[in-house]
C-alpha cells in the first residue's frame, strides 16, 4: 500500500475511484490494461490521501444532488478497506449531502456498510451492483480467487432484496471455453431472479483482452487450464472483444428470462436506471 496526492475524486460523470489497484486476483481483470496507467504494481494498493476531505469540498459544490458512483475500476471493498475505512467515510458523505450512491462490488464486505445503504436509500436512491459470472463455487475460487465466491455474493443480494435497497448484477465476463455454458447462464439468472434484481449489465457473452490484461489472463490460463491460451490464440488472435462461439444461443436465454421477470436487460435502460437520481424527501402541501 502506498499513498498519492490528488486533487479531485469526482469524474465529469460523478464516478470516484477510492483505490487504484486490487487484491481480488481475478485473472481477466481489465483494470491491469496498460492504457489505464496504473504505474506501480497492481497489488500494490495506491490510496487517494485526503480522499474524504476532497470529496466533501466536491459534493458541497454540486448545485443539486445527483447520483455518485463507485466501483468501476477498482473494487471499493478490496480487504485494504476494513483498515482504512475509506469507503464508508465517502458513503457517510454522500449520505450527508443528500446525495444518491450507485456502488459495484464483489465483496461481501459491503455488509459491513448496510446501514449507510439503507439510510442514503431512504431519502435518495441506493443501488448495489453486483458482478457475477460463475454459477459454480469451485470454478468461481479459481477465476476469482481471493474475493467472495458467487454464493456469497448471491446471499448479498438478498439481503439487500430484503432491505429494499435496489440491486443491478454485472453478468460479465463470461469466459469463452471455460464458462460459456446454458447452465452456467441459467444458474447466474436464477440468482438474479430469485433476488428480484432490477436490471442486468450483459455487454455480449465473452471477454474483453487488451495489452497489460492479455499477458495477464494467459498466464493463468496457463497456470490453471493447461493448452486453453493456444485455444484462444488459435480463436481471437490479438482481438479486443472475444466473443463466445456460444454468444447467440446464450444472448437469446438471458432476453427471454429477463423479460419473463420484468428485468431491465437493455444497456441504455439499466444505464440510465443508475444514472437517475431520485429524491425521497418531499415538503407537505397544505392539504396533508
Amino acid at each position: 500500500m502506498h499513498y498519492a496526492d490528488y486533487k479531485t475524486i469526482l469524474s465529469a460523470k460523478n464516478g470516484m475511484n477510492l483505490y487504484r489497484g486490487c487484491t481480488h486476483g481475478c485473472i481477466y481483470c481489465d483494470s491491469r490494461s496498460t492504457c489505464y496507467q496504473i504505474n506501480h504494481d497492481f497489488e500494490d494498493i495506491e490510496v487517494k490521501r485526503n480522499a474524504t476531505q476532497i470529496l466533501e469540498e466536491q459534493l458541497r459544490r454540486k448545485r443539486k444532488p445527483c447520483m455518485i458512483g463507485t466501483g468501476a475500476m477498482c473494487d471499493p471493498y478490496i480487504p485494504l478497506e476494513e483498515e482504512l475505512q475509506v469507503t464508508r467515510q465517502c458513503l457517510e458523505l454522500i449520505e450527508r449531502y443528500g446525495f444518491g450512491l450507485s456502488i459495484l462490488t464483489k465483496s461481501s464486505r459491503i455488509l459491513r456498510d448496510l446501514d449507510l445503504l439503507k439510510a442514503i436509500n431512504k431519502n435518495a436512491k441506493c443501488v448495489v451492483q453486483m458482478t457475477l459470472t460463475t454459477f459454480d463455487d469451485d470454478l468461481c475460487r479459481k477465476l476469482e480467487p481471493n474475493v467472495s465466491t458467487t454464493s456469497e455474493r448471491f446471499h448479498v443480494l438478498e439481503i439487500m432484496r430484503d432491505n429494499g435497497i435496489p440491486s443491478v448484477v454485472w453478468l460479465s465476463p463470461i469466459l469463452p471455453f471455460i464458462n460459456d455454458t446454458e447452465e452456467n447462464l441459467r444458474g447466474l439468472l436464477h440468482y438474479c431472479v430469485s433476488a428480484k434484481v432490477r436490471g442486468i449489465l450483459c455487454f455480449d457473452f465473452g471477454v474483453t483482452l487488451r495489452e497489460g490484461d492479455r499477458e495477464y489472463f494467459y498466464a493463468q490460463l496457463d497456470r490453471l487450464f493447461p493448452g486453453m491460451k493456444q485455444r484462444y490464440i488459435r480463436s481471437f488472435g490479438n482481438a479486443y472483444m472475444c466473443n463466445s462461439p456460444n454468444n447467440n444461443r446464450l444472448m437469446t436465454v438471458f432476453k427471454e428470462i429477463c423479460e419473463q421477470h420484468n428485468i431491465l436487460w437493455r444497456t441504455d435502460d439499466v444505464f440510465a436506471y443508475l444514472q437517475a437520481f431520485e429524491s425521497k424527501n418531499r415538503q407537505l402541501s397544505l392539504f396533508e
